[in-house]
């Protein structure tokens, strides 16, 4: 698993943050930088990340989650139970 603080130049004391918000979203958005962990009395508070690469991870995730489910299913599939797609296809199209 991935640390949160890879490089200590990810890190920035939300003071830091607050006094130079502009300079540090640029280089978030142009993603000179891929994260900034921003740090509250020296404790991670906050992680900042291109929108771009959060979309990434949440798609990433999504599809770790379907994987599950489908290992989960294909586990516990019992073929005497199956019907055929064709009897699924007739069990939903609408008569005409």
């Amino acid at each position: 698993m991935a640390t949160l603080l890879e490089r200590p130049e990810d890190a920035v004391s939300a003071t830091a943050m607050a006094r130079g918000f502009s300079a540090k979203l640029k280089e978030i958005a142009s993603r000179q930088t891929d994260r900034l962990v921003v740090f509250k009395d020296n404790q991670p508070a906050a992680v900042m990340m291109n929108v771009q690469a959060y979309q990434d991870l949440l798609d990433e995730l999504e599809d770790l989650r379907i994987e599950a489910i489908s290992r989960d299913r294909v586990a516990s599939y019992q073929a005497d139970q199956a019907i055929s797609h064709d009897t699924m296809r007739s069990l939903f199209t609408q008569a005409e």
